[in-house]
């Protein structure tokens, strides 16, 4: 297995001319599983509200039935802040989390009911502007970005020296990318087992450039997923618990699956998500 670590693994990896790496989102989540103290502290009619509130999006999700159509939305704009708190914390935070600096910046968590994410939009100087619960397999808008800023073809830069199977791997890059369609299999190129030189990495990452998002999935030990400024084109990196990247691949897809929540990951959430609706209403009158 190659050890060779990838220009787009973070800071310090790369010479002057690589382009600047995304850095990975760390500190986006700020709820937690949910917390009996937290809802034994909110008044009651505060947990009542977020119950309704719940039970409403719940409703809304068995009738859209994960579905290719748009899931449901519930704005958090107007819910009063301790009815927020308790919804914050019955919700908790999931395995991934998306960075997305444009057209729009956006802050995407995932809650601890798989196919609930947490989508902020944020202003000029960070501050949230826009706040929002939404079913889906991956949010609307994360796709959105990625075919607003993608580009359908990038140039072939000239060869530097030092280079064995970059320019190779790069034509196979760039011609599945044109002949990709959208729904078809991911085309993977494992970088691990291939032999390539720093100058390879360099010149891949330098080539496809970094485009607008990164999702970060704890759910298979840690993978980062970030975008290339070429369309369907993503580096899949997996890291093992000393944070050493152990597979590296490019995937031409959609999305690479690893971001995406299942079907049995929203039957599983409507399941669960009656069980703490339950604890809510128990709390409540208790």
């Amino acid at each position: 297995m190659s050890s060779i670590h990838l220009p787009l693994v973070g800071p310090g990896t790369q010479d002057d001319e690589a382009p600047e790496y995304l850095a990975m989102p760390r500190d986006m989540a700020t709820f937690r599983m949910p917390s009996s103290d937290v809802v034994d502290r909110a008044p009651a009619r505060a947990t009542l509200a977020a119950r309704a509130l719940l039970l409403d999006f719940q409703e809304a999700m068995r009738a859209w039935g994960f579905a290719g159509t748009p899931g449901p939305r519930l704005d958090l704009a107007s819910v009063p802040a301790d009815a927020l708190d308790v919804i914050n914390q019955a919700l908790g935070q999931g395995e991934v989390s998306v960075k997305v600096t444009a057209p729009a910046a956006l802050r995407i968590q995932e809650t601890a009911f798989a196919s609930i994410w947490r989508v902020q939009h944020l202003g000029a100087e960070g501050q949230v502007i826009a706040d929002a619960l939404e079913a889906a397999a991956l949010p609307g808008v994360i796709r959105e970005s990625l075919f607003a800023t993608g580009n359908a073809s990038l140039p072939v830069p000239p060869e530097p020296p030092g280079l064995m199977n970059s320019p190779a791997i790069l034509r196979e890059v760039l011609d599945q990318a044109v002949a990709r369609r959208d729904g078809d299999a991911a085309h993977v190129i494992n970088l691990t087992l291939l032999p390539v030189t720093q100058e390879d990495l360099a010149y891949l990452a330098n080539t496809l450039g970094v485009g607008p998002v990164t999702i970060l999935s704890r759910g298979y030990g840690n993978c980062r997923i970030t975008a290339t400024t070429l369309a369907g084109v993503f580096w899949v990196q997996y890291f093992n618990s000393m944070e050493q990247l152990i597979l590296d691949t490019l995937e031409i897809v959609d999305v690479p699956e690893v971001a995406l929540a299942a079907r049995q990951d929203f039957e599983d959430t409507l399941e669960r998500l009656t069980q703490w609706l339950e604890m809510l209403r128990v709390e409540a009158q208790a």
